[in-house]
């Protein structure tokens, strides 16, 4: 059995509550991940020309308060 299959099992096995905890963990956890490629990207520059063109559309005046 893999890690993965016997993590599963296990939860099956857990009460609601205890799921619930574990399904909030794993959102927090993909929230960082997710933060720190944002980070990463931006760092690497791969976010500028989605930048440039956000700015570029508003100069235009093609934008409209949110």
């Amino acid at each position: 059995m893999s890690t993965v299959e016997a993590i599963t099992t296990a939860i099956a096995q857990l009460p609601p509550e205890q799921v619930a905890q574990i399904r909030a963990w794993l959102n927090e956890r993909a929230e960082a991940e997710w933060d720190a490629q944002i980070e990463q990207d931006e760092r690497a520059g791969r976010l500028d020309v989605l930048a440039e063109r956000a700015l570029a559309e508003h100069r235009a005046g093609r934008t409209r308060p949110l």
